[in-house]
């Protein structure tokens, strides 16, 4: 294809902390082999060729502002992206987050397709009022249902097609060949090897109430196997709080706190359970990762995640610990063989819904897409 006649998409991400890098390379892979070549810019973030290559795109460009830098009417930002915009063929922009919508719908004429990974985005006034200033050109995709649904609440006078869901998703054998087996995950975490080991990932913070969770396990502990523990990964503002709650329940010895684990998708196989008890996360690719390695399912049963475990995992309703204790103690007795079937079940559910294959298909068939790429 001739340069002048190429086709390029311009995905525009704030960061690529956490799990933003690997939602830039979803994004971008769905155009492989579509004609399209991808350029991936991030906000913040130094340059880094290990991201780059992990971006499954054509191009990849670091504006390495820093947060300070991109508050208020981030001129710099808007300018930067402005000239990138002009120096190649966009046919359109997929930005994630709300301050890239922002900054593109700002420094370029293209169409917009905003990516929402959270809730409230669009609930104070000024976000409601830029979104309808740009009616015209910005259409929202949400992670999940119930995170498009918050924003059509928010934005109730825009019709439903343009407000969509295109949940996450894993590439599934990727994820599954970089997982331990069980007993080295335990070595390498120093767990127990023979244990019953309930798993835990996320910051420590009240959105995601591992106090719940603490709970819930002193309530199961004298009916779970010996040498149980909770295994917690993570950090926050709330780690001596949630240290001191495991000491007045009088589990101290039984709750261990890893900190902060890089790539801990790594060691879900460690775990006998995998148990998110968030309030209202908008999707949890963390309980993808725990499907992939076979491990089964608790989850509170609201946001995201009701959408995620329903029908191949446990769901308990939000802060009630003692439901959460009757769903350990039940997958603390299940058989080799059906831990097996639940692990099948969850691939089959994988497969189907959550695999960059199943997205892909789902992607090119949004009304947002089929508009922007009618007749390209």
């Amino acid at each position: 294809m001739n340069r002048s006649t190429e086709r390029h998409v311009l995905q525009f991400c704030h960061g690529y902390d956490g799990p933003f890098l690997d939602c830039a390379r979803q994004y971008a892979s769905l155009f492989a082999g579509s004609g399209y070549r991808v350029t991936t810019v991030f906000l913040t973030g130094a340059a880094d060729p290990e991201v780059a290559a992990g971006c499954a795109s054509h191009e990849v460009l670091f504006m390495e502002f820093s947060s300070k830098a991109i508050r208020g009417l981030k001129l710099g930002a808007i300018a930067k992206l402005r000239k990138i915009a002009a120096s190649r063929t966009f046919s359109f922009c997929i930005a994630h987050r709300f301050k890239p919508i922002y900054i593109a719908l700002l420094a370029t004429g293209l169409p917009v397709i905003g990516v929402h990974h959270a809730f409230g985005d669009y609930q104070r006034r000024s976000r409601k009022l830029f979104a309808h200033l740009f009616r015209k050109r910005l259409s929202l995709l949400g992670v999940s249902d119930a995170v498009r649904d918050d924003m059509r609440k928010c934005l109730p006078t825009w019709p439903t097609g343009r407000i969509s869901t295109l949940y996450n998703r894993i590439d599934i054998d990727a994820v599954q060949a970089s997982q331990l087996p069980g007993t080295q995950a335990r070595e390498a975490l120093g767990l127990s090897i023979d244990g019953f080991i309930v798993g835990n990932v996320g910051r420590l913070h009240p959105d995601k109430d591992q106090a719940t969770l603490i709970q819930g396990f002193a309530n199961a502990l004298p009916d779970l196997p010996t040498d149980s523990q909770l295994v917690i990964m993570g950090k926050g503002r709330l780690e001596e709080d949630l240290k001191e709650l495991a000491r007045e329940l009088g589990i101290a010895e039984q709750v261990k706190f890893l900190g902060q684990v890089p790539d801990a998708r790594r060691y879900f196989r460690a775990f006998d359970v995998f148990a998110l008890s968030s309030d209202h996360e908008p999707f949890g690719m963390v309980l993808l990762e725990a499907m992939a390695a076979g491990v089964p399912l608790l989850a509170t049963a609201c946001g995201g995640a009701k959408e995620v475990v329903e029908g191949v995992g446990i769901l308990f309703p939000l802060g009630d610990a003692e439901h959460l204790a009757q769903g350990i103690k039940h997958l603390a007795v299940l058989s080799d063989e059906q831990r097996q079937a639940c692990a099948d079940l969850m691939l089959a559910r994988l497969h189907e819904r959550f695999s960059d294959h199943a997205v892909h298909d789902r992607f090119w068939q949004l009304p947002q897409v089929t508009d922007l790429t009618a007749g390209a």
